[in-house]
């Protein structure tokens, strides 16, 4: 199998961005980069789903604020129509309420344009190896807003219909406090440090979490844990 580092076959990418400047420029520097094909490239959400459809990339890197259909309704229609790409928001724009909203809507990525073109490779080639993707700064407001007092991201509507398993129903008492620190922003080891477990028995004990709730990566675990008030 090959590795991010390696990737094999080069990863597909969709560049979508309402300004031809940044988005040509995202384009041609991604181009040149080792295990990188820039495929299409868009200047608004339907353009994007278009594009999407019919080249199949493996990665689209969408801003957030784009007239019309934003970057944020334009990933939850690409989860739905070509669920097979993975979407990054790729802005200037670090709001917290964007990145909860953005990952809500299927995001696996979130990363600021003032990133090096060699590391926004790397993030595109890692995301495509299922690796998520948050700018540094991004997960420490992310991080912070879960774990401050108040509703500080609100919670989506329920949805109509039978509701599934209440908070941390699905969950042993000690999955429970894995997930907690998840979104605390700890890290396998600090877990591991605070629970007075193996790092082999956390990421056990994450993927019974992540399989439990039918979540996607540890920032959906985390943005659970906010919305079902286990913090």
């Amino acid at each position: 199998m090959s590795s991010p580092e390696d990737p094999g076959a080069p990863v597909r990418v969709l560049v979508v961005d309402d300004q031809e400047l940044v988005r040509e420029g995202i384009a041609s520097l991604l181009g040149i980069q080792p295990g990188i094909t820039v495929v299409a490239t868009a200047c608004d959400g339907p353009q994007a789903v278009e594009a999407a459809v019919t080249h199949r990339p493996d990665v689209a890197l969408v801003d957030v604020r784009m007239p019309g259909m934003d970057g944020i309704d334009t990933t939850a229609v690409l989860a739905t129509r070509v669920p097979s790409c993975r979407v990054v928001m790729l802005t200037t724009f670090d709001d917290q309420d964007y990145v909860a909203r953005a990952l809500r809507a299927g995001a696996v990525g979130y990363l600021l344009k003032n990133l090096p073109s060699a590391e926004l490779a790397r993030s595109v080639r890692l995301v495509h190896a299922g690796v998520a993707q948050l700018d540094t700064s991004v997960m420490a407001r992310l991080a912070a807003a879960l774990t401050a007092p108040g509703p500080a991201i609100p919670a989506p509507e329920p949805a109509p219909g039978p509701q599934g398993p209440g908070p941390g129903e699905a969950l042993t008492a000690r999955e429970v406090d894995v997930l907690r620190l998840i979104a605390g922003g700890s890290t396998n080891r600090e877990i591991a440090s605070r629970l007075f477990l193996s790092e082999g028995t956390v990421k056990n004990h994450i993927s019974r979490i992540l399989g439990r709730l039918n979540l996607r990566d540890r920032t959906q675990a985390a943005l659970y844990a906010h919305d079902h008030g286990l913090l």
